[in-house]
């Protein structure tokens, strides 16, 4: 069978929501008004937020959504599908709206983090893109927060290309990196596309070239003077790899005046052998020279390091960060919330399950969050019903909705909505935001997070309350349909 040049990516979705979408159509519901919800159910690690990256990617894919001739033709082999729906598809764009939390917020399970209000088929198709572009760059963002924060303000680097699953897992799962904190990645295509800074030396494999590990460093050092990273451990660390960068050092860059340089090792007891070579280095005059570690590091061997007092000034962190190795699913979820009747009305839709977590929050909403005008904290999320407001110039009680009897009262407070829009009528009206904007606006949102609520372990439960209304609506259809 010859292979298709080129992926059209409206035709990744999974295949229920074309039999779905058809079923619409046979039915005459395709154009009924829906609304579906993006959220997740529980924070990766155990942690207590996630950061919600993917909508650029989500936006391009919405922006082009079209069904070709070849795409046609696929379908019609299938034997499923009339000639009517198929002329459907040829005229398929997507005329919805689209509201969203923007990239780089810190988010809490079960919010509306992409908000789809579009008719049945066109909101039913999208629903695997969606899902794909929320879920993979929130998972990676996150983790690449964690491991940042555990850096505790020192150089991280992204160095995961050649584990991550696939050329998508590379390119985005670096720019999700970006966004929740790295400095800068080892993937020259994602810095091509995204921007995201691009930076590398050398492999074990430029050492054993040459004759002997000196001339490797001497003469790496002669190429590029202002950029001399060497990799030390190839053979024996402190014995021969610290003593010949340092020769190398004192030869080539010291005559020129350069004080700029650094080694890294990627191998062996990363701890002592950095305190090591920061005396080795320092005794030699090269107080400047950082040290950068690598070798299958993750927030929790970060932070071991550190507490062990290793000297280190950047961290390369590769698979366990691209591929977020200790829980590599986010699990979001793409859920009906509602409809609309022929008139307009919206009419909430619940999911409902013995299992208390996969129990839906039905109805077209609004996300708030609350600041404190005395700290700047945010102190708890809200949501309500769409045609709700919040008065944030008087005190409100707010409840854990997994422990009703555990209530706080807010006061002095500011609130604000976290969803934009982002598409109206079909029409993109959002303007994204560059990479550097978002990774440093995700930066700023986690500052204004307690310190109790970012802690890796048992993290502080960050309130997430329902309005009186949006409950009453809730627990009415938990009533009626239970």
């Amino acid at each position: 069978m010859e292979r298709k040049e080129k992926l059209n990516l409206s035709m990744l979705f999974d295949f229920y929501e074309m039999t779905m979408a058809n079923g619409y159509f046979r039915t005459g519901m395709q154009e009924r008004i829906t609304y579906f919800d993006v959220f997740f159910r529980r924070v990766p690690d155990g942690g207590g937020f996630a950061i919600a990256a993917g909508l650029e990617q989500l936006v391009d894919y919405i922006r082009d959504l079209h069904f070709d001739e070849d795409d046609i033709a696929y379908l019609r082999g299938k034997n499923l599908f009339q000639e009517d729906f198929l002329d459907y598809l040829r005229r398929f764009r997507f005329t919805g709206d689209v509201w969203a939390v923007p990239e780089g917020t810190p988010v809490f399970p079960g919010e509306p983090l992409v908000t789809v209000r579009a008719p049945a088929g066109q909101a039913q198709l999208i629903e695997t893109f969606a899902l794909l572009c929320v879920n993979h760059q929130s998972l990676v963002a996150t983790k690449a927060n964690r491991v940042v924060r555990a850096a505790q303000g020192r150089t991280v680097l992204e160095f995961g290309s050649r584990r991550a699953q696939g050329v998508g897992g590379a390119i985005e799962g670096a720019r999700a990196a970006y966004i929740g904190g790295v400095h800068g990645t080892a993937c020259a295509a994602t810095d091509q596309i995204y921007g995201v800074p691009a930076a590398g030396t050398m492999a074990h494999s430029w050492v054993q070239m040459f004759d002997s590990q000196y001339e490797a460093f001497r003469t790496y050092c002669e190429i590029y003077p202002t950029n001399a990273v060497l990799l030390v451990d190839t053979y024996n660390t402190l014995k021969s790899g610290v003593p010949d960068a340092i020769r190398a050092f004192n030869e080539v860059l010291r005559p020129q005046g350069i004080t700029k340089c650094g080694i890294r090792l990627d191998s062996g007891d990363i701890a002592y052998l950095t305190k090591e070579a920061r005396k080795m280095l320092d005794a030699a005059g090269w107080e400047t020279c950082t040290i950068s570690a690598s070798n299958s590091l993750d927030e929790n061997l970060i932070a071991d390091l550190l507490r062990q007092g290793a000297k280190i000034d950047c961290f390369g962190v590769g698979e366990r960060m691209i591929t977020a190795r200790s829980e590599p699913v986010f699990g979001g979820v793409y859920k009906l919330a509602a409809v609309e009747d022929a008139a307009g009305n919206i009419i909430p839709k619940i999911k409902i399950s013995e299992n208390v977590t996969k129990i839906t929050t039905p109805h077209y909403k609004k996300l708030y969050r609350f600041y404190g005008n005395d700290t700047g904290k945010a102190i708890a999320d809200y949501m309500t019903v769409y045609d709700e407001t919040v008065d944030d110039s008087s005190s409100l009680v707010i409840f854990d909705p997994d422990a009703t009897w555990k209530k706080k009262e807010v006061y002095d407070f500011t609130a604000k909505e976290l969803q934009v829009p982002v598409f109206k009528g079909g029409r993109l009206v959002y303007e994204l935001p560059s990479l550097p904007q978002i990774r440093e606006y995700c930066l700023e949102q986690v500052d204004t997070l307690w310190e109790e609520v970012k802690r890796f372990d048992n993290p502080h439960k960050y309130y997430v309350d329902l309005s009186q209304k949006l409950w009453d609506v809730k627990h009415g259809l938990l009533e009626k349909n239970g």
